[in-house]
């Protein structure tokens, strides 16, 4: 029978989905206004074609996105006021029991999204990708990426669950605070892992053999006091044409990567301002504040599940007539987004701080100019709007939109 949590449910549903939909129907809007001509301060440096490519790019996102969103409530409210999970607890409880059922419960429903997930990852990665020529994924890639991701899940995701749900059955009242302990010393593990056991499976890795560039780059690295791993060149070019560049690993693990597609784009002294400006993420931390917030968030959320799992109204008020731990923390996490959409802006914000920092991490450490340089030739390889509308930037965006990054790096 539904209960005030069913109705609170569906009314931060409701606002949740009017603020995506007029945030989306903004930037459309906003994107087409401006499509006619180059914002004044690119006028010399990105073409109109370029700059139309971006706007028409955006939109065919922001357009499928709102088709994604549909398609996600769809199955959110099937799996829980529509009965989905009470099916599916229905027909494994007669046939496993104990943790093994659990773990079938939850990897039915990660099944489930799995399959309603594939034709909207292919439309976007064969149609739109490909129609804006950054798709140089084949079937065949495809396919066998999606049967080590699958087989990946199942190595490190059984595992997991069997762990977790052993601490939710057998550690009290406080459960929760040792699940927590189990989950980040798990992250820290895999920080270490991903690097060197986990990416190779994706990607070819191979040491930076520009041996100017490299000098330039270890240079840099001197003056920074940072020690890595080593250089690497990921071919990135085989599935997409974007560029990019990363720190990945942790402690004496840590690498840096490049795409083969952004050597190819960016001159040295562009590399070297784009990496000043990774360096100086780590140099104020960002990295480490960011997996601190995550570990803080995920313990405030595992104590709030702590009291929720044994609340008959929890279960009752989002469609379901059984309740255990598996129900109750498939329920939590299916749900909690839900309810905590509205701090995504903050989110938001703290990301847009983080990246202000590092250019000017890079703008003292190496070159503004270069730096300036190598971002607008990123926005335009990436095919990123210049001309975002101001509030789905502010809600949404990781990073500062390209005028007022440039404009500050110019300033200064």
């Amino acid at each position: 029978m539904p209960n005030v949590l069913s109705f609170s449910f569906i009314a931060a549903l409701l606002l949740m989905c009017a603020l995506r939909l007029w945030l989306a129907r903004r930037q459309v809007a906003c994107v087409m206004a401006h499509r006619a001509a180059v914002p004044a301060g690119f006028a010399d440096r990105i073409e109109l074609k370029a700059h139309q490519k971006a706007a028409d790019y955006t939109v065919a996102r922001t357009r499928f996105g709102r088709l994604c969103l549909a398609i996600e409530v769809a199955l959110l409210l099937v799996l829980t006021l529509g009965g989905g999970l009470q099916t599916i607890h229905d027909f494994w409880s007669p046939r496993v029991g104990g943790l093994a059922y659990g773990v079938a419960v939850i990897f039915s429903v990660v099944l489930v999204s799995a399959v309603v997930d594939l034709p909207l990852t292919l439309y976007r990665q064969f149609v739109i990708e490909e129609r804006f020529g950054f798709n140089r994924m084949t079937a065949t890639l495809f396919l066998v990426d999606l049967a080590k991701q699958a087989t990946l899940g199942l190595v490190i995701g059984i595992p997991l669950l069997l762990a977790v749900l052993w601490l939710m059955d057998h550690m009290g009242p406080w459960w929760w605070l040792y699940v927590w302990l189990f989950w980040c010393a798990f992250n820290l593990l895999l920080l270490f892992l991903y690097p060197t056991w986990i990416a190779p499976l994706f990607n070819s890795f191979a040491p930076l053999e520009d041996a100017a560039l490299q000098a330039r780059i270890e240079a840099l690295l001197t003056r920074c006091g940072f020690a890595s791993s080593g250089l690497f060149v990921m071919d990135g070019s085989k599935r997409s044409s974007h560029g990019n560049a990363y720190f990945t690993g942790f402690g004496r693990s840590k690498r840096i990567v490049f795409f083969d597609t952004l050597l190819e784009r960016l001159q040295a002294g562009e590399m070297e301002a784009v990496l000043a400006h990774e360096l100086g993420h780590f140099r104020h931390h960002h990295v480490t504040r960011r997996m601190l917030i995550l570990f803080v968030v995920s313990l405030a959320f595992l104590a709030v599940l702590g009291q929720l799992i044994d609340a008959e109204w929890f279960f009752r008020g989002l469609g379901l007539s059984n309740e255990n731990t598996a129900l109750g923390l498939l329920l939590f996490f299916l749900v909690g987004p839900v309810f905590t959409f509205l701090l995504t802006p903050l989110l938001s914000l703290l990301s847009r701080r983080d990246e202000y920092e590092a250019d000017r991490y890079a703008a003292a450490n190496a070159s503004a100019d270069d730096l300036v340089a190598a971002l607008v030739k990123l926005y335009q390889d990436n095919a990123a709007t210049l001309t975002p509308d101001p509030l789905h930037s502010l809600f949404y965006d990781s990073h500062p939109p390209a005028a007022l990054r440039v404009a500050r790096l110019q300033g200064r």
